[in-house]
């Protein structure tokens, strides 16, 4: 499946919630969501019709891959991992998309979206434990320290971030320090830690059907 590359604001609409795509303006009065609550297309006003039980699984499903940025064959891998783990198939998969490096420099507000993260990890301007990766899928693991390089820390997108990096709400399972910029992941995600707005056993069901 090739990558969505049209208006992502078009992605929130069509999920009617806010996946949070566009950085900081998702935040502000200029969100779409809040100015325009109807659903892309011009037969949006007309749908008619109860939603059934396969597109509703399917829409959480949709609703899911989009707030992290995947593609299809992406997503149904990380189901298929988190299948084989022991464990709720739902927490584990959530926990598995959480822990990818780009939703971690992410979550810690090195970068203001998941698709800024993306391109940052990509670029080379993030290490872990002192060392560069630019994998934006690779797991971290707890104790494990994200850092900002050296010769990164000057980038305007990235001094811009830092500098309201302390405003921004950083899960518990994760500890932000602003002077020395880096990160330290102190424990997997717990269900109740991770801001996710879906209903995850839906997407177990989609899948299991």
């Amino acid at each position: 499946m090739s990558r969505y590359t049209g208006p992502v604001c078009r992605l929130c609409r069509a999920e009617g919630t806010k996946l949070f795509l566009k950085g900081d303006r998702c935040y502000t009065e200029k969100c779409s969501i809040s100015r325009r609550e109807t659903k892309p297309g011009k037969t949006a006003t007309s749908r008619r019709g109860k939603v059934s039980e396969y597109g509703l699984r399917l829409r959480e499903k949709q609703k899911l891959r989009r707030f992290y940025g995947m593609n299809e064959s992406q997503f149904r891998r990380y189901f298929a991992m988190a299948n084989r783990l022991s464990g709720q198939t739902g927490h584990n998969f959530l926990r598995l998309l959480e822990e990818r490096l780009d939703n971690v420099v992410y979550r810690l507000g090195i970068a203001n979206s998941r698709q800024q993260a993306r391109q940052l990890v990509r670029h080379g301007h993030i290490n872990i434990d002192e060392k560069k990766v630019n994998i934006p899928s690779y797991s971290v693991k707890p104790g494990q320290v994200v850092s900002i390089r050296e010769g990164s820390r000057d980038v305007p997108v990235i001094k811009e971030n830092m500098e309201v990096v302390s405003s921004r709400t950083i899960p518990e399972w994760l500890e932000m320090d602003g002077e020395k910029l880096q990160g330290k992941i102190l424990s997997d995600p717990s269900r109740d830690q991770m801001d996710v707005p879906v209903n995850e056993q839906l997407v177990v069901e989609f899948y299991a059907r």
